[in-house]
């Protein structure tokens, strides 16, 4: 059993060099760390409500998988982190326009704060 590290520049790189990696690839399977609505290139939020961040969270989800050979329609299972569960149907809007047909499983947790002040920070698990 091998793990290979992937690191993307479409992505941000781990928040304030935390000891981390955007995803690991493994045995046939792609673990993705959770993405927030940070800009690649600025390093900043995107400016706007969850909908926006949901959508740059997505993008920058999208890019990792990409990078590790694998993409959004290969995705098994998702968990997304939001601070407010009232935005829950906005995010969901955006969601579904990224996971169109057979979307993968998915957790939905409320958690009190996330990194760089994020709404919504989003994880998958997927194939290779």
């Amino acid at each position: 059993m091998s793990k290979t590290v992937i690191a993307v520049d479409g992505a941000p790189r781990p928040f304030q060099g935390a000891p981390y990696n955007q995803a690991i690839r493994t045995d046939g399977l792609v673990f993705c760390a959770g993405q927030v609505g940070l800009d690649p290139d600025s390093g900043d939020m995107v400016e706007g409500d969850v909908a926006a961040q949901t959508e740059r969270a997505l993008q920058n989800l999208k890019a990792v998988l990409e990078g590790a050979g694998s993409g959004l329609n290969q995705v098994v299972k998702t968990t997304v982190f939001m601070t407010d569960l009232g935005e829950f149907a906005a995010m969901n809007e955006v969601y579904a326009t990224y996971f169109v047909s057979d979307p993968p499983a998915r957790s939905t947790v409320q958690v009190a704060g996330l990194p760089a002040g994020a709404r919504v920070e989003i994880e998958a698990i997927a194939l290779t």
